[in-house]
């Protein structure tokens, strides 16, 4: 008997003696696959199928074009959007120490785990000093970032909350205020740096909201700009800015390959003190 005739046999023996499952049986078995599938793999975690996370990026693109101000649904769609950006950015943190040591040390950003007070101790021209001050005077707070609830690998959601919690930082380093055309700017960066989808949607209907003489501006001046200061510095995500409070931010820029940017303030108002017990922010663009 050839070796191939008996290993047939022996495999039809193994299975006319596994036992049979009938309808309900096999029923309560697939329902239990689907189930540990499902299961939600870190706090907050919203698991959903490929049809539910399709529905819900075209749900929260609608609602985001008609609400710019709803983060929730900008927030949803970043999550059910960002596809392989996730893990081409987790892999670029892992070929860096710092990028490395973010994942491992899994930081966060808010006010309970950043102290204000110190940060506003630092001196003038420090990181630190420069991001209270453009807290102050922006009126944002860091305590404003939505939970990431529906992405399923729970590293690669941490890599989405970083980049919502350092989003604030992109716009400091670069002295963006947080008015429309400077967060599409920022958009732009985002876009050239990162490679994150929800940015190029946000770049390429936003301008929509602008009117023609800042639509032109951002065109002629912040594009530029971005496009080429977000293709040729160092990728952000990889960068420990909570280790970096202390440093020079012109050294700092220096090191990231960030070039000056063209950013206009508006019209300067009083600075007002950092509510430490803030929950919320304005919202532009769903960044807020």
């Amino acid at each position: 008997m050839s070796t191939s005739v008996l290993r047939t046999r022996c495999l039809a023996s193994h299975r006319a003696s596994l036992p049979l499952l009938n309808p309900l049986q096999a029923h309560i078995v697939s329902n239990k696959k689907r189930s540990i599938n499902t299961q939600p793999a870190y706090p907050g975690h919203i698991p959903l199928t490929a049809f539910q996370n399709a529905f819900l990026a075209v749900g929260s693109a609608v609602m985001s074009l008609a609400d710019p101000y709803r983060a929730d649904m900008v927030a949803a769609l970043g999550e059910t959007t960002a596809g392989p950006a996730l893990p081409r950015l987790r892999d670029i943190m892992l070929q860096s120490p710092e990028g490395t040591r973010i994942l491992r040390e899994r930081p966060r950003i808010n006010t309970s785990t950043v102290d204000m007070q110190a940060l506003a101790r630092l001196p003038e021209g420090t990181f630190g000093r420069m991001y209270i001050t453009w807290l102050e005077r922006t009126g944002v707070t860091p305590d404003s970032r939505d939970p990431v609830h529906y992405i399923d690998d729970p590293e690669l959601a941490y890599v989405m909350q970083r980049y919502r919690e350092c989003h604030d930082f992109y716009h400091c380093i670069n002295n963006f205020s947080v008015n429309v055309e400077s967060e599409l700017a920022i958009k732009y960066f985002e876009f050239a740096n990162l490679g994150l989808p929800l940015a190029a949607l946000s770049a390429l209907f936003g301008p929509l909201r602008l009117n023609q003489k800042k639509r032109q501006r951002l065109f002629s001046e912040y594009v530029p700009w971005a496009l080429k200061c977000g293709s040729t510095a160092r990728c952000l995500i990889t960068v420990y800015w909570e280790k970096r409070w202390e440093q020079d931010v012109v050294e700092m820029k220096k090191e990231l390959g960030l070039l000056d940017s063209p950013a206009r303030w508006p019209k300067p108002k009083s600075p007002q003190p950092v509510d430490l017990q803030a929950s919320s922010a304005e919202n532009v663009l769903g960044s807020r």
